[in-house]
C-alpha cells in the first residue's frame, strides 16, 4: 500500500477547503443547495486529476440534482481554484455523490429512539416497583 506524501496531505486538505469556499460563496446555481459539503478531497500525485466527494443535507433527490450543477459548473470552478492556489496544474474535478452525513443522521435518529425506548421501560418498570411497594406497604393487609 502507497503511503501519502505530506505535501499531497496538504494539497488536498488546501483543494478541499478552497472547493468548499467556491461552492459555498461563488456558485449561484439553484440546484446546488446551500447545505452542500465537501467530505472528501483526492488529489492525484501529478495534479492532474481530483475526485471530490460531495454530500448534502436533505432529500436524495438533492443530492443528485447538485451534483449535476456542480459539473455543468465545473470550468468556473476549476478557474476559481486556479487563481486561488498557487498550483502548477489545476485538476480537473471529478464529484462523485457521498452520502455519509445523511447516513449519519439516520443512524443518530436510530440511536436517540433507542435510548429514549430504554428509557421510556426504565421509567415504567420504576413505576411499577413503586405501585408494588405501596400495595404492599397498605396498612390492615397482614
Amino acid at each position: 500500500m502507497k503511503r501519502r506524501s505530506n505535501k499531497n496531505i496538504r494539497i488536498n486538505a488546501e483543494v478541499q477547503r478552497e472547493l468548499s469556499h467556491i461552492i459555498q460563496y461563488g456558485l449561484k446555481d439553484p440546484r446546488v443547495t446551500a447545505l452542500t459539503s465537501v467530505v472528501k478531497v483526492d488529489v492525484a500525485p501529478d495534479l492532474k486529476t481530483c475526485k471530490a466527494y460531495i454530500s448534502t443535507l436533505g432529500e436524495d433527490n438533492s443530492l443528485v440534482e447538485t451534483i449535476k450543477g456542480l459539473q455543468s459548473a465545473e470550468g468556473f470552478i476549476r478557474r476559481e481554484l486556479a487563481r486561488t492556489l498557487n498550483m502548477r496544474n489545476t485538476p480537473e474535478i471529478k464529484f462523485i455523490a457521498d452520502s455519509s452525513i445523511a447516513y449519519g443522521v439516520k443512524m443518530s435518529k436510530r440511536i436517540e429512539e433507542l435510548v429514549g425506548d430504554i428509557d421510556d421501560t426504565e421509567k415504567t418498570d420504576d413505576i411499577d416497583k413503586n405501585a408494588d411497594r405501596e400495595n404492599s406497604e397498605e396498612p390492615g393487609q397482614e
